[in-house]
């Protein structure tokens, strides 16, 4: 099939899941331009990003084992450490980017201010040098890890307090909590990651929790916690008991630390990767506390009516998946809340695809790469959709399902298991190859998009 005949692609974002689409989308033809708001690939694993978006902080390694995040047709150099640091894994993604060859198709330094969907289905795409283009197919990528959420509402006090508050997001090195006394609120994986580092430079930390969770480590047996295998075919309350068994054999009772007990079983809400948060409450380093009740000048008061002198509150209360260049009245995620098919497909639009928008136990980027494998085959007709009934009923069935199991929160709007997602992902492509098959293999768009100006070197193939 000539890439003439094939409709062009807007892919948004050269991060970890952008990236994965892009070589995708260049080994099998489908013509596309990839705008980048950064100078180089990698999003969020670039430190000091040029784009403003990076979370990385300077002494940050993945919590995720290196086999486990590499793309299945490109491992991660051998001399790898198990757990890399952020600045191996971005040379992994541009070396990555290189050995497929697509460099050419990305525009770089360059951010989408508007994107707008014509009556004609037309997509026109405006970025910040005032060049506008036109596509037939707009592909997200924009990441979800960079607009900060702070507390709602905001603590009472926070507005007179005399110390620093501050975002994760923010966060850099620990130098700036040197001999002072530090609040980490928050028990995800920057939060306890942010207060061990703080613990060897503070006079004291406090890592405040709002509610308890599980801390898995990154080693069992000597092995990778992530290398054990976590078959999709056993039912889930299975795996729950025996996965929840293994982690309190390791970690023992939560409350003997002075942690909170978690709420809730195991996988009912997203847990905490951790290696050091134990040892360092262990020698006193790091000291829990309840959640923050208000700010009062320089001090910090809990919910356990305990006060402590404070110089520094790290809020790590996560972020708001944004889509900046949308009209909100065209899309949006208000409380994080958006309804896709299997995470990818808008229900409205068979035009408009999101890439990378989940939130799994594990990495985003093979559940990335496999999403890019499945929009290449729908852009190419091997793959059909299901009808929009039946579309809209899995949609729904799925979001039932996530909020049976998860805690409700704008943290868990996103979730997906890593094992069952690619299973059931690879069960839907079959059917979906099957329904192309019945219906001829026809291109789901058909190529509209007008021949205009666009960056040198990044031109759509003709």
């Amino acid at each position: 099939m000539s890439t003439a005949t094939l409709p062009s692609v807007c892919l948004i974002g050269a991060g970890s899941s952008g990236i994965a689409v892009a070589k995708a989308l260049h080994e099998h033809g489908v013509p596309f331009d990839c705008i980048e708001a950064s100078d180089r690939v990698g999003g969020n694993w670039v430190f000091n990003n040029s784009n403003g978006t990076s979370a990385a902080y300077r002494d940050l390694h993945i919590n995720t084992s290196r086999d486990r995040m590499a793309y299945s047709d490109f491992p991660m150099p051998a001399d790898y450490p198990d757990y890399p640091h952020h600045a191996q894994i971005a040379a992994y993604f541009d070396t990555y980017v290189d050995h497929f060859g697509f460099r050419d198709h990305i525009i770089f330094n360059t951010r989408v201010d508007n994107v707008s969907r014509g009556a004609d289905g037309v997509y026109t795409v405006t970025t910040d040098d005032g060049e506008v283009r036109e596509y037939d197919v707009v592909l997200v990528a924009n990441g979800h890890h960079w607009d900060a959420r702070w507390p709602e509402p905001a603590f009472p006090g926070s507005d007179t307090f005399t110390g620093t508050q501050l975002h994760a997001h923010e966060y850099i090195e620990p130098s700036i909590f040197e001999g002072k006394n530090v609040v980490v609120l928050g028990m995800g994986n920057s939060a306890m990651d942010i207060a061990v580092e703080s613990s060897y430079v503070a006079n004291s930390t406090y890592l405040a929790a709002r509610r308890g969770a599980w801390i898995i480590p990154k080693y069992l047996f000597g092995r990778p916690t992530d290398h054990f295998k976590n078959d999709p075919r056993i039912p889930f309350k299975i795996r729950q008991k025996a996965v929840q068994r293994l982690v309190k054999l390791h970690t023992g009772d939560l409350t003997k630390y002075g942690l909170p007990k978690p709420d809730h079983a195991f996988g009912e809400a997203h847990p905490t990767i951790s290696g050091r948060i134990l040892d360092r409450i262990q020698h006193g380093r790091v000291a829990p506390k309840p959640n923050i009740k208000a700010l009062d000048g320089d001090h910090v008061e809990f919910v356990d009516g305990t006060r402590e002198q404070v110089d520094v509150v790290v809020y790590c209360t996560g972020y708001k998946i944004t889509f900046p260049f949308f009209d909100e009245g065209f899309i949006s995620a208000p409380d994080n809340h958006i309804e896709l098919f299997r995470r990818v497909f808008h229900p409205d639009y068979a035009d408009l695809g999101f890439v990378g928008l989940l939130q799994p136990l594990g990495s985003v980027m093979p559940l990335a790469e496999a999403q890019g494998e499945w929009l290449v085959d729908y852009l190419r007709g091997r793959y059909a959709l299901p009808a929009p009934g039946e579309l809209a009923t899995d949609i729904r069935d799925d979001q039932q399902a996530m909020h049976k199991r998860y805690l409700a929160s704008k943290r868990h709007t996103i979730q997906v298991d890593f094992e069952d997602y690619l299973w059931r992902l690879d069960k839907e492509r079959k059917l979906g190859a099957e329904r192309a098959a019945a219906r001829g293999h026809a291109l789901p768009v058909p190529h509209r998009a007008k021949d205009i100006p666009r960056t040198a070197g990044a031109a759509v193939a003709a």
